[in-house]
């Protein structure tokens, strides 16, 4: 009887701390798309005389005759070919070694004030899409195309269920990411760098706790390429990344709720 009792005094003790110990971060999140923030930093085109421009990191400048164009700098893509489909609408494809990587239609509304975007990602036959809303924030040069000038993405509607979600598993200071699109990840929250597989513009992230955020560092060929801090809120069912993309410094906030 003495033996039981002590037994049970010590499963007691020990299911609490259990529990204390499993992170906040493990298990798999799902962002929302009506609360995506966008950074405020504009996105800035030229279009005009045939002549195509933004203000991108590194910045593009091409012809806009639908033709293929060769781009430096850009470590996912090695062209980029921009159609004026009409006075109001432009395509723009993006391609490494000949394959397409992205596709984005712009269609600016008649008003000129906004405009709507779809962007397709495409990896390995795992495509993934955004569809979104473009807010006027600067004029353009008289004579310009229609997209042309400042914009701000204001809003977004949706996006492929396999952008989304995303799984953690930590086990005191061992941390690992899964995601549907193939992407992967196991580290030490040591911050220093480990391998990165499945995104081709990532080789390499560093994770660790900054207080009670978890921080990624993520980066190609040696050079930083985006740093996410991630933060958990108090009753554990959502979660508020911001990501700084390098080295444009462009923000974008996610919240995602646990599933």
């Amino acid at each position: 009887m003495k033996k039981l009792l002590i037994g049970g005094m010590l499963l007691a003790l020990l299911l609490p701390c259990h529990a204390m110990a499993q992170s906040a971060f493990d298990g798999t999140w799902k962002i929302d798309i009506n609360k995506v923030q966008a950074s405020n930093k504009p996105e800035v085109i030229t279009l005009k005389d045939g002549e195509y421009s933004c203000n991108c990191t590194p910045p593009i400048h091409v012809k806009a005759d639908g033709m293929d164009h060769a781009v430096t700098g850009h470590p996912t893509m090695d062209t980029v070919s921009v159609k004026i489909v009409d006075d109001h609408t432009i395509t723009e494809t993006g391609k490494k070694n000949g394959k397409v990587v992205y596709t984005d239609t712009t269609k600016v509304a008649d008003d000129g004030k906004t405009a709507t975007f779809e962007s397709t990602n495409e990896r390995d036959d795992n495509s993934a899409t955004v569809k979104g809303t473009l807010t006027r924030v600067g004029k353009a040069a008289a004579g310009s195309h229609a997209v042309a000038g400042s914009w701000h993405a204001s809003s977004f509607q949706s996006a492929s269920d396999n952008m989304l979600s995303y799984t953690y598993k930590v086990a005191g200071n061992d941390v690992s990411m899964s995601n549907p699109r193939g992407e992967s990840y196991k580290a030490r929250l040591d911050g220093k760098p480990v391998p990165y597989t499945g995104d081709p513009g990532t080789d390499k992230i560093a994770v660790k706790m900054v207080g009670k955020s978890m921080q990624e560092t993520t980066s190609l060929a040696g050079k930083v390429t985006s740093v996410a801090t991630m933060t958990v809120s108090a009753d554990g069912k959502s979660m508020t990344t911001v990501i700084t993309n390098k080295p444009s410094n462009r923000k974008i906030t996610l919240v995602a709720m646990k599933q």
